[in-house]
């Protein structure tokens, strides 16, 4: 079990999530109940500590932890993946996921929107999780995803409905097992064998009923969604937020932005051809993901260039090794390669997911009443978001799950 410890982070810059700029020699008071009791110029909050222990953390860059908007901890892709996932029983399921988990609280995520998971099984890792038993990031599920019969996700994590009637059910069977959101898939997509990525796979009532009931029950919905004019029925009908948009337009884009739908690009899946070679992912995947590239490419920058409010997801395990780096923070380097400025970028993976998640009060940015989610670089991430490339120390709940060097670690 870990426990947080009363301590005040000195020496070091600090990115707020708040503030654009790079603030000098701020101090970070944790308090021993894993919150943010005060943040500001160093002597200030020495002076407000009192005798609470002093870490000096070297001159290095303090930010809030990232948040993945955009993650399945039990990732089936067709392939050897989907073999150890569909083997495994539920015990083992959970135990896989707790993995995934750990590595991905490690990667610097130290919040997790879960998108589509198998068996239900996320639900009891994320009280695991809760009640310290497995380290993990915090997080907000959408339980199983939904499509229609033989849709997109139908052999992996997705139920299978069709109809309004169906599609209420569904909605209302997720929510009764403790869902945060709702995940539903409107189109096809990159790992389903017998569609295409542009292809419709829901009618305007059975979107219709799904997004309903949500907002009724007090959640947002959002789309596994490829082309524009999906989409654009979609948003019509109340949509809360896109994954992947494959296919979006300047004209869908602007009605996003209009009707302030958010978009979770996942940019790298349709870029990351060694990942899928060491999945074992057979070839017609492969090839339709890297087909699916350069649209996608002009998906982000419509996005982008229209001011659709964006969210850092990666699709890939948070972790997976992408470019010496982790799937999560080339992501990151994607979208400003794609023309985002490196400000919304840093707030796309921090405060702005956590608006949306309606967390925005406790989680995002470093400031006093927040969780202590921090992350220590030695570089400066308002320069470049590779700076999370220096990643070297990760606190969740004032706890210490990751450093490098030794020099921040809290008690058992």
């Amino acid at each position: 079990m870990h426990s947080a410890s009363e301590q005040v982070l000195v020496n070091l810059a600090l990115y707020d999530g708040v503030d654009d700029r790079l603030q000098p020699d701020r101090g970070v008071w944790v308090g021993a109940d894993g919150m943010i009791r005060a943040v500001g110029p160093v002597d200030d909050v020495l002076a407000e500590a009192g005798d609470a222990t002093v870490v000096d953390l070297g001159g290095d860059v303090v930010m809030p932890g990232l948040t993945n908007m955009h993650v399945h901890l039990s990732l089936g892709l067709p392939g050897h993946l989907a073999d150890t996932v569909h083997r495994s029983n539920l015990a083992e399921l959970v135990l896989l996921m707790a993995d995934s988990a750990r590595r991905t609280l490690h990667a610097g995520v130290t919040t997790a929107r879960l998108v589509g998971e198998g068996r239900y099984a996320d639900f009891a890792l994320r009280r695991g999780i809760e009640a310290g038993a497995v380290d993990g990031p915090r997080i907000f599920t959408a339980g199983h995803a939904l499509c229609c019969t033989g849709g997109h996700g139908w052999e992996a994590d997705a139920l299978e409905a069709d109809g309004a009637d169906g599609f209420r059910r569904l909605t209302r069977a997720q929510i009764r097992a403790g869902a945060d959101l709702i995940k539903v898939c409107v189109s096809g997509g990159i790992a389903g064998q017998y569609e295409a990525i542009d292809t419709p796979q829901l009618l305007d009532d059975e979107m219709a009923a799904v997004i309903s009931v949500a907002h009724d029950w007090g959640r947002k919905v959002t789309a596994h969604a490829g082309p524009a004019d999906t989409v654009r029925r979609a948003v019509e009908l109340g949509l809360d937020c896109v994954e992947h948009g494959y296919e979006l337009t300047d004209e869908v884009t602007r009605l996003m932005a209009e009707r302030g739908v958010w978009y979770v690009p996942t940019i790298v899946v349709s870029r990351c051809e060694q990942f899928f070679r060491d999945s074992g992912v057979p070839g017609w995947l492969m090839d339709r993901a890297l087909a699916a590239g350069p649209r996608h490419w002009e998906s982000l920058q419509h996005a982008i260039r229209n001011g659709v409010p964006i969210a850092l997801g990666s699709d890939m395990p948070p972790h997976a090794g992408y470019d010496e780096t982790t799937a999560t923070v080339r992501e990151l380097e994607f979208m400003v390669d794609a023309g985002m400025p490196v400000a919304d970028a840093l707030k796309a993976a921090t405060i702005r997911p956590a608006q949306w998640l309606g967390q925005a009060d406790t989680l995002g940015s470093v400031e006093a009443g927040k969780h202590a989610d921090l992350l220590v670089l030695r570089d400066d991430p308002t320069r470049s978001v590779s700076a999370l490339r220096t990643l070297h120390v990760v606190m969740k709940g004032g706890v210490v799950h990751r450093d490098d060097h030794h020099r921040v670690r809290t008690p058992r």
